[in-house]
């Protein structure tokens, strides 16, 4: 990552932390984009914003056309913590997201707990079969690893990895992680 990129990080989250959705100006926040990812040089598609099922339901009107201004832009959009709010399915049709994070709460326990097991499997199925990315979150160790990419989940994160870094340790961890990438051991044949 250069340095011209934390900057941009920077000045998103100074400016927005996350998606306000209950805002009356829906092009306020495409409007501040724009400018910042035409200054850094960075397509929009590069750029993924996450947005929480509780807000996504809690503003559904306000939320529509948010969203719809910032996939014109070109911005990726995630559902983040799915499952774990009161969601219609119906708004994963509505709304244009391009990938859903399955809440840390379901792969935490989701080797001892058939019922985890069964929500994360069904919550990666509909991402898949309606072409959805899916992340889970809160990865801590490699037996949930291996579970996830036996369920052809896309992508993973958490403390397995790394636990939050501050700019210049994630740059320098990012440095090492290419010069020597992480693979998953095969498992043992007969």
């Amino acid at each position: 990552m250069m340095a011209h990129e934390f900057e941009l990080m920077r000045r998103l989250l100074k400016e927005h932390s996350g998606l306000n959705l209950g805002s009356d100006k829906q092009d306020m926040l495409e409007g501040k984009l724009r400018p910042l990812l035409r200054e850094f040089d960075l397509p929009a598609r590069c750029l993924e914003l996450e947005i929480t099922e509780s807000q996504l339901m809690d503003h559904a009107g306000a939320a529509q056309g948010q969203l719809a201004a910032l996939k014109r832009l070109g911005v990726q959009l995630s559902i983040d913590d799915f499952g774990t709010g009161y969601s219609s399915l119906a708004y994963l049709k509505r709304f244009a997201i391009d990938t859903l994070k399955v809440d840390r709460s379901f792969i935490r326990d989701m080797l001892s707990s058939p019922a985890d097991m069964a929500i994360t499997r069904a919550i990666i199925g509909l991402g898949r079969t309606l072409g959805l990315q899916v992340v889970a979150e809160g990865v801590e160790d490699e037996a949930t690893l291996r579970m996830l990419a036996s369920l052809d989940c896309d992508e993973v994160q958490g403390y397995f990895f790394s636990r939050a870094l501050p700019p210049e340790a994630l740059q320098r961890w990012l440095s090492e992680l290419a010069a020597s990438p992480p693979r998953l051991q095969a498992p043992a044949g007969p």
